[in-house]
């Protein structure tokens, strides 16, 4: 199975601008969001993009692509029906192939020398069918993610045969029926933020988004992912990285200290945090290089 384009959806109203926001990368060139998922998404051997937006969003987001542009197209999710039906938006583009899934709120580090979609898509185009990429996840993440519960795959350390998906469940339930085996307590298997989405799925997409649409509910791609145990292989796989989900409160700081700490300005950082860390409650504590001195306050970062 070849898969040669991709889809990013960026049109919830809570996530629109997020991708627009800047970042330093591993060698120390500021770059957008956007431009670090791009990134991702080409590295995986993706030919064509197509971003979500909503609507008035699309020069701010060709802006935000600076030279990654010419990969780029974009379909606008007039009003926001969910998260399923921001896929389905991209259904012209995906004309029945088979797609990478990213969101536009995550970003991706990987731990081996294939970055975290190659990973995926690598897996997914071997098995020939859907695969979602799941880490490791706390339960007291699980408010942010959709979950999958299965068995592993024989002779395969990283691949699940999914059973069971559940969007954002609660602790309670994702202990009396999410548990994967071989996990430690207390943790579950996360959606990472990106799939490879087969017919199958994206025909599930579309289902759920009717439904939705009938009895006014919100479309999750959990509700439309977990019709596929029924009625196809779908399988989750553990991806070697780490994902930051950039929306949440100090996302967006930690996912650069993530990315700053991989990089060539690892030492920099580490004394920059050194420093940080010793000063006293209040902001008081010893000079630094950067002349902040006892009693001054360190005005934050104002980069949008």
């Amino acid at each position: 199975m070849q898969i040669r384009k991709a889809v990013i959806t960026a049109a919830a109203p809570d996530q629109s601008t997020i991708p627009l926001q800047r970042l330093v990368d591993r060698d120390g060139h500021d770059k957008t969001a956007l431009q670090l998922i791009v990134e991702e998404t080409l590295a995986a051997g993706i030919e064509e993009i197509c971003v979500v937006i909503s609507p008035g969003h699309e020069e701010s987001y060709r802006k935000a692509a600076g030279e990654r542009i010419g990969s780029l197209c974009f379909a606008v999710q007039d009003r926001p029906r969910g998260y399923a039906d921001a896929i389905a938006t991209a259904k012209d583009f995906a004309d029945g192939d088979p797609i990478l899934h990213l969101v536009g709120d995550h970003l991706y580090l990987s731990q081996t020398d294939r970055p975290c979609a190659r990973q995926l898509v690598d897996v997914a185009s071997e098995l020939g069918c859907s695969v979602s990429a799941v880490q490791p996840t706390r339960e007291s993440r699980l408010p942010y993610f959709g979950v999958v519960a299965g068995t592993h795959v024989p002779r395969s350390e990283n691949l699940y045969e999914v059973s069971r998906v559940v969007e954002k469940p609660t602790p309670t339930l994702a202990e009396q029926e999410l548990v994967t085996a071989g996990l430690r307590s207390g943790h579950y298997l996360g959606f990472f933020g990106m799939h490879v989405l087969t017919r199958e799925a994206t025909d599930a997409i579309d289902e759920v988004v009717a439904e939705a649409t009938r009895d006014g509910s919100p479309a999750t791609l959990s509700d439309a992912l977990a019709k596929l145990p029924s009625r196809s292989r779908y399988l989750a796989y553990q991806t070697q990285g780490m994902r930051y989900n950039i929306g949440i409160k100090y996302g967006l700081l930690v996912a650069q200290l993530a990315i700053g700490l991989s990089g060539k300005d690892r030492d920099q950082i580490l004394t920059e945090l050194v420093e940080l860390m010793a000063l006293r409650p209040g902001g008081v504590g010893r000079p630094t290089d950067a002349g902040v001195s006892d009693g001054q306050a360190v005005a934050p970062d104002q980069r949008s």
